[in-house]
């Protein structure tokens, strides 16, 4: 078989074996409960992708998705772990509300100005374990996975005393820092709240894309991830790449709560992120690390999140948690199984 050819096919065969094998043991379960597996899927994909409201629930749902998946793929490919996506997510939202709310700005400047803001606040703080690793060698995963904490308690404690409400939750922003909806543009998605912060996640993509395989930035961050000793050998310097790359990832992440934020509440509200930023990991595994792969997966897990909602009149909610962790688990055998085979063709 061509290279070229097996590469595609690796590119795709592992996330559709992963997604066909975690459906057929998902509906295992709902036989189980005494559902008909075809009907559940039946009703969820309907519901998720064939109403106009429906396909608005699954693109607002996907758009966070799209945003961490990135986030999480940018940072993979340097060969670094960012579990903090969803605390620079928190921090950006949390960014982009408070410039919303109190810079003042005139009208056209104002969202450019928010959206700045969560960029920059995301990217604060994910340069923060890029710095810890290149300066003194503390592994990624561990530092992100403490900040994560420390960014919730943070809002947390500081909300209550700023804002002393009984939720955490910023003031409303200016209606000129909000993201129009993207039902004012497709009527046929009226009520849904899919707004423009889908179209940034699209051109973030694109940027990314652009970044990761057309420039020399991308390509010294990528060397880097594939072998950190023979890109040092070849003039990239390992720290500035480690910190370039969690800087990068974080803004892209801190970019992402402008979809609740600032195109949806219009305010800041601790526990926005629901998880987002965790399952962006799971986009980005499924998606391969590539833009392109990511926003399918995006939009898969976007689509299964509002089809297990309305499916729940009929089987637990926790069937898509079940789902998701399942999608997770067979794309890193799946994975590893066309690896095999792939050296087998080669």
């Amino acid at each position: 078989m061509r290279p070229r050819l097996r590469a595609i096919v690796l590119a795709l065969g592992a996330p559709l074996a992963a997604i066909a094998l975690a459906l057929a043991a998902g509906a295992g379960f709902i036989a189980l409960i005494g559902e008909s597996p075809a009907a559940v899927y039946g009703l969820m994909a309907h519901e998720a992708l064939a109403t106009g409201y429906g396909i608005g629930q699954t693109l607002f749902r996907a758009t966070p998705l799209l945003f961490t998946g990135l986030a999480v793929a940018l940072a993979f490919r340097a060969g670094l772990f960012n579990i903090g996506v969803e605390s620079q997510m928190l921090l950006g939202g949390m960014g982009a509300a408070l410039v919303g709310a109190h810079a003042g700005l005139p009208a056209p400047l104002l969202l450019p100005a928010s959206l700045i803001a969560a960029a920059v606040a995301g990217a604060l703080w994910g340069a923060v374990p890029g710095v810890l690793k290149a300066r003194t060698g503390a592994h990624e995963v561990i530092v992100t996975i403490m900040l994560n904490f420390i960014a919730f308690s943070l809002v947390s404690w500081l909300g209550r005393r700023v804002f002393e409400t009984a939720t955490v939750r910023t003031a409303a922003i200016d209606g000129a820092a909000m993201l129009p909806r993207l039902d004012t543009l497709a009527p046929a998605l009226r009520g849904s709240p899919a707004n423009l912060s889908l179209a940034i996640g699209l051109l973030l993509a694109a940027l990314v894309g652009w970044l990761l395989f057309r420039t020399r930035l991308g390509y010294d961050l990528r060397a880097f991830g594939s072998s950190p000793g023979a890109a040092a050998y070849g003039g990239v310097d390992p720290g500035a790449a480690t910190i370039t790359a969690m800087a990068l990832s974080g803004a892209v992440a801190g970019l992402g709560g402008a979809n609740f934020v600032l195109g949806y509440k219009g305010f800041f509200e601790l526990g926005f992120t629901g998880g987002a930023g965790f399952l962006g990991i799971a986009v980005a595994l499924l998606g391969r690390n590539h833009p392109l792969g990511v926003l399918i997966a995006a939009l898969f897990f976007g689509a299964l999140g509002y089809g297990g909602l309305v499916a729940n009149q009929r089987v637990p909610r926790e069937l898509v948690d079940v789902l998701e962790a399942l999608v997770i688990l067979f794309a890193i055998s799946a994975q590893a199984m066309f690896e095999r085979l792939a050296r087998r063709w080669a």
